[in-house]
């Protein structure tokens, strides 16, 4: 990481790692929280209602961040696990994340869902749809918006990876201009395969699972 903020003329403090800790047991989590690891990120809801309760101790230790897809019936229990939620992707979503943060009293970071790559197997919301949904946004109460996530394409060109970031990078500026007041400086994106060339391109958080835990466990 360090490396390729170099590379990019940025300061090493200005990305994020967030430990992609999905299918990690409770204990490996420990082990890399002692060795300085702050955030950690899961893909499901239910995973990560069982692993905060094996770390509770921990809890004033770390945040999380749910980086996976979030259902609607997964608001009121993600409202009150999560510190942060990357993959907000529809109006609607957000609305019934914001009913239930404030049912629990919460105020939660978020970012809006991007899908980069035009992959149909992917979540979230087009390029020119993301407007709107920082529209929805804007009107919530217990949410913040923060900035965009997306998933890279599965690819090992180079390039590939490359162009779906700097669209990203390019989404979150069309953003800014259109809300000026909103504090939007966070571009989740990247993970073990391709963080470097998403610090190039301006990410301000890494999702780093196999390269911090290992490759994941067969169920």
């Amino acid at each position: 990481m360090a490396a390729a903020c170099a590379r990019a003329g940025r300061d090493a403090s200005s990305v994020l790692l967030v430990g992609a800790s999905k299918q990690a047991s409770p204990e490996r989590v420990r082990q890399a929280v002692a060795q300085g690891l702050t955030d950690l990120g899961e893909n499901r809801v239910q995973e990560a209602r069982e692993k905060s309760a094996a770390l509770s101790d921990l809890a004033s230790h770390v945040r999380w961040h749910l980086i996976g897809h979030l259902q609607s019936n997964k608001a009121k229990l993600a409202a009150s696990l999560f510190d942060w939620v990357h993959s907000v992707d529809a109006p609607e979503i957000a609305r019934e994340l914001d009913r239930r943060a404030l049912e629990a009293g919460r105020r939660l970071q978020v970012l809006v869902e991007v899908n980069t790559s035009g992959e149909t197997s992917k979540f979230g919301v087009a390029p020119d749809a993301v407007l709107g949904v920082f529209e929805t946004l804007a009107t919530c109460r217990a949410l913040e918006a923060r900035g965009l996530m997306t998933v890279g394409p599965l690819t090992e060109e180079v390039q590939k990876s490359r162009s779906a970031y700097r669209l990203l990078a390019r989404t979150l500026d069309e953003a800014r201009r259109a809300f000026p007041g909103a504090r939007l400086d966070q571009l989740s994106m990247g993970m073990s395969g391709d963080f470097e060339i998403a610090i190039e391109e301006g990410a301000t958080m890494v999702r780093i699972g196999t390269a911090l835990f290992g490759p994941r466990q067969p169920k």
